[in-house]
């Protein structure tokens, strides 16, 4: 299947240039981190969780395997209270992200990074936690985490909830330098992104099927293929169900100097009926409303995982689109609507347009080609329980590593690096 991948480890290439004010603000744009987070702790479960609703007043219930020792910090616009646990197991069903009531909107929890595991309640209106404790073992009840919310004013919220949380600097080799120079390897290295994870469950399917959960066992089927024929090295971005913020996902790609960026969703729709394969690429400008519509979604994953993003301004962002050479755009346009959908095409159903662009934050590695993949709908009953499949898993999955083999074969400029 690869015949001509030694062929294309040894040609020479033109490597791409960068202004130097790139590098500068990109290494600015992802030098903030999360400091450190406590160890997990051994069998640590939660059970169960409710929500009760007392005159103004709204109780979130955490019932435990264990005492734990919880960090609660609020984030502003949109309001969010996040309660920070030690890792824990969540021996939950799927209905529980449905809870909600009283000043409790939405509710998301999941592995955040190593360490930590994440609860996230999004607000109905700003409020503040009047008070917060632990009750020990009652007869049949577990351990239990009580938060009590209260209503309050925006000033309030700031000042009760302290919405930054500790955050620490990344080391300097975290921030690649863009690349300036040919890179000499003796296999190209493509990074696949399974999307969402852990706090953030991404889609839900038609039979309550997450998104994250479907994507992860694509990432790691075209993987297994991609590396069968040990020309092509390929990482994943996540190996389980854990949350990453969106610059995280760029710093995997830049990290791992990567010929080709690949970062794996499913759709949906409020139209059951609509299904298919697509590839996006990155545009500031989209290229229809519904890719507009996609990419705002996608680039509130990191609301949704209780991050700041308040930390980096649009000027940092527009700088960054500015000044990116175009050529990496051109390899993204060129792998994605010349091969990849062309490929997909004979062994899976597309949309109508399947190649679209819009402004996704993933897609921004300045010096990395990079494509937003969206394996169909899981709105759509039939499409959902293909996706779910173990054989369409392999048929279009090995559609995806021949588009890539293709494009790493004929693009000297990508094969090189």
């Amino acid at each position: 299947m690869i015949s001509g991948a030694a062929k294309f480890c040894r040609r020479k290439v033109h490597r791409l240039g960068y202004f130097t004010v790139v590098a500068a603000v990109y290494a600015a744009f992802l030098s903030i981190g999360f400091g450190s987070v406590p160890a997990a702790a051994q069998g640590l479960e939660v059970k169960d969780l409710r929500i009760g609703i007392r005159d103004n007043s709204t109780r979130f219930v955490i019932d435990l395997s264990q005492k734990v020792e919880p960090r609660i910090f609020g984030l502003p616009d949109p309001f969010r209270i996040v309660i920070d646990l030690p890792e824990v197991d969540f021996t939950l069903p799927s209905s529980r992200l449905s809870a909600r009531g009283g000043l409790v909107e939405r509710l998301r929890y999941g592995l955040f990074r190593p360490g930590t595991s994440r609860l996230v309640l999004d607000l109905r209106n700003s409020a503040k936690v009047a008070k917060s404790f632990t009750l020990p073992p009652d007869g049949a009840k577990p351990w239990r985490l009580v938060i009590d919310l209260a209503p309050t004013d925006r000033a309030g919220f700031i000042a009760a909830m302290r919405p930054t949380p500790p955050v620490a600097a990344a080391s300097a080799a975290a921030v690649p330098p863009l690349r300036t120079e040919p890179l000499k390897r003796a296999i190209p290295v493509v990074v696949l992104d399974a999307g969402h994870g852990g706090v953030d469950p991404g889609a839900v399917g038609a039979t309550g099927v997450f998104e994250k959960d479907i994507v992860l066992a694509y990432a790691k089927e075209i993987k297994r293929q991609l590396e069968a024929g040990g020309r092509i090295k390929a990482v994943l971005s996540r190996e389980r169900d854990i949350f990453l913020s969106l610059r995280d996902r760029v710093r995997a790609a830049r990290r791992a100097e990567a010929s080709l960026f690949l970062s794996l969703h499913v759709n949906s729709h409020d139209m059951a009926s609509i299904r298919g394969f697509s590839a996006y690429t990155l545009s500031e400008k989209a290229s229809d409303a519904e890719a507009q519509a996609l990419a705002a979604k996608e680039n509130k994953a990191d609301v949704i995982g209780g991050l700041n993003l308040g930390t980096y301004s649009d000027d940092v962002q527009n700088i960054l689109i500015d000044f990116a050479q175009a050529k990496t755009n051109e390899l993204s346009v060129q792998f994605a609507r010349d091969i990849m959908v062309k490929e997909v095409g004979r062994s899976a159903k597309l949309v109508k347009r399947p190649w679209r662009s819009a402004g996704f934050a993933v897609l921004k590695a300045p010096d990395v080609p990079s494509v937003l993949v969206e394996l169909g709908y899981v709105t759509n009953r039939q499409e959902e329980r293909k996706l779910r499949d173990p054989a369409y898993r392999r048929a279009l999955s090995g559609a995806i590593v021949r588009s890539v083999v293709r494009y790493l074969e004929t693009n000297e400029s990508a094969a090189a690096r």
